[in-house]
Order: C-alpha cells, then structure tokens, then sequence
C-alpha cells in the first residue's frame, strides 16, 4: 500500500488499464515487455477538430471511454482553457483532470516568431510566457508553437535564424518553470524539415523542441527517415499524426522510425476529417496505432 499511496491517482488509474489489458499474456512476455523499444509510448489527442466543440467534463468522458490517456487543448476552443482564467479557475481546470486517466499534456498555440516587426515579434515571445504558466497553472508540460513563414525582402537565412534565437530565449525560460516548447514542424516553406533543423541548430538547451507534425513534406528530398534523422535528437515529449487510415503519408514507416529510437513520448491525433462518432472514430484510431506498434517492435 505504501508505493500505491505514493501515486497521483491518475497514474494508478492508468496503471490499472494497463495491466488489465496486458493480464492475458504470458509471464515471460509481460515481463519483458516494458523492454520493447517504444513501449512508453502514449496515444494522445488534440483538440483540433475532434475535439474543438467539447467542454472538459465531455473531453475526460470521451477520451476516457475511447482510451485515450491525453489530450493538447488548442486555443479557442469550447474546452475555455484560456489567458484570461483567473488563478482559481486554472486551479479548477487542473483539478477536473486530476482524478481521471486523462492527462493535461498543454497549450497549442499560434504563436510564431517569423515576425519582421520587432515589437510584434517581442509580443509574440512574451505572451508565449504567459501560455506557458497558463500550462503549469492547469497541470501541464508545455507549449506548441510554430513557424510559420518567410516573408518578402528578408533572407530565408534571417527568419530562421530569427525563430531559433527566440526559441533558444523561450526553451531557457521554459525550462526555469519546469515546462517545454514545443515546435511544430509547420508553415509554406517553413516546415521542410532542414529549416527546421537550421532552427533548432540556434537553440543552446533542451527547452525547446521539435513536434514532428505528419507533413507531405516531410517526404520530400532524400525522403522520410533522412528527414526524421534530421531533427530526431531534438524532439520533445509531443508529435502529430493525422488518421492512420485516411491518405497516403507511411505511418508504419514513421512508427517504424519512433518506435527503432525508443520514442517515449505522445502521439498525437490531429485528425482533419468529422465523423459522426468521434468516439468510436478514436477507438478505431487507437487500435490501428496499437497494431502498427506491434507490427513495428516486431521487425526489431
């Protein structure tokens, strides 16, 4: 009872449907299959199209029924996870997901740093501080944001350099309250993944990541694992995915690639398409993701 009274009850709560899920194996399996490269993987949601009409109390319902152990609340949204909640209405947010399986992972913003005006773009970094005591306010680790575009009259070579200093400025400041940025793979131009490790190469500390985001482009030049080698030592604790099952992006080659590092981190589903039951769309969602998993492990 001592090492259980130990745990949040959201972990033990996690812990539980785990290990009913995994009762059904072997001995020598379960034993070892904490060991599996990509086993600490998580299946997470965010709450871009989903999930944008949903309050938190119909979030934890639904994410809980379909399994889904976390969720990113984008801005904006009808879950009203804002700047402007006071100090006790961020205490009641945290508290909501407290008791539940369902993880607070953080804030997907807008933010950009590709601004040519200085005082846009120091508006840009300041309110970004304020998403990230938003995050720790209500439980979570960190911050999405993004690049976003290059703009005429200024050198390709500027604007990244431009981002990857404001980023290096953030990640330092996130790391001092214990939270991450988190940079989403995004934007015309910006997100061809060797300007995305251009970027990162002007962040000096582990503040600031990369957010794998699920690109067409991704595939482009010398092709998808070239690319993923590209920025894979800076990823965080977040990446993007859209569904497994619509398009021809090759998921199980990208599961394959997190899953051969020991990805340890979130899985995000930002799906685009509106079923009329997302619950059951998330269950579909997550047993393909379980599948191409095992499929992945299994090659190793």
């Amino acid at each position: 009872m001592d090492s259980l009274s130990k745990q949040t009850r959201r972990n033990f709560l996690r812990d539980l449907s785990l290990l009913s899920g995994m009762a059904v194996l072997p001995g020598s399996l379960l034993a070892g299959c904490a060991k599996v490269p990509g086993s600490k993987m998580k299946l997470g949601l965010v709450t871009y199209q989903w999930a944008k009409d949903w309050d938190i109390p119909t979030i934890i319902k639904n994410c809980t029924e379909a399994n889904i152990g976390g969720v990113e609340l984008r801005v904006e949204h009808a879950h009203g996870v804002t700047l402007e909640l006071s100090k006790a209405e961020r205490e009641e947010v945290r508290k909501q997901f407290a008791d539940t399986p369902v993880e607070v992972i953080g804030m997907g913003t807008n933010e950009q740093y590709d601004w040519p005006d200085p005082a846009r773009l120091r508006e840009s970094i300041e309110t970004t501080k304020a998403w990230l005591q938003l995050s720790k306010d209500i439980g979570g680790s960190g911050v999405k944001v993004k690049p976003n575009q290059f703009h005429e009259g200024i050198s390709q070579e500027q604007t990244l350099e431009q981002i990857g200093k404001a980023l290096d400025e953030l990640g330092r400041y996130a790391l001092d309250m214990g939270q991450q940025i988190r940079l989403e793979v995004h934007g015309r131009g910006t997100q061809q993944l060797p300007h995305i490790k251009t970027i990162m190469d002007y962040v000096q500390n582990d503040g600031s990541t990369v957010c794998w985001n699920s690109n067409d482009q991704d595939l482009d030049g010398e092709g998808l694992e070239y690319n993923f080698n590209l920025v894979k030592d800076r990823f965080g604790d977040i990446c993007h995915v859209r569904e497994f099952n619509v398009g021809n992006y090759p998921y199980q080659q990208l599961m394959d690639l997190f899953v051969g590092m020991d990805y340890k981190g979130w899985v995000l589903l930002e799906c685009r398409t509106n079923p009329d039951d997302k619950v059951a769309a998330l269950k579909e969602q997550r047993q393909l993701w379980e599948e191409m998993i095992a499929k992945a492990q299994g090659k190793l």
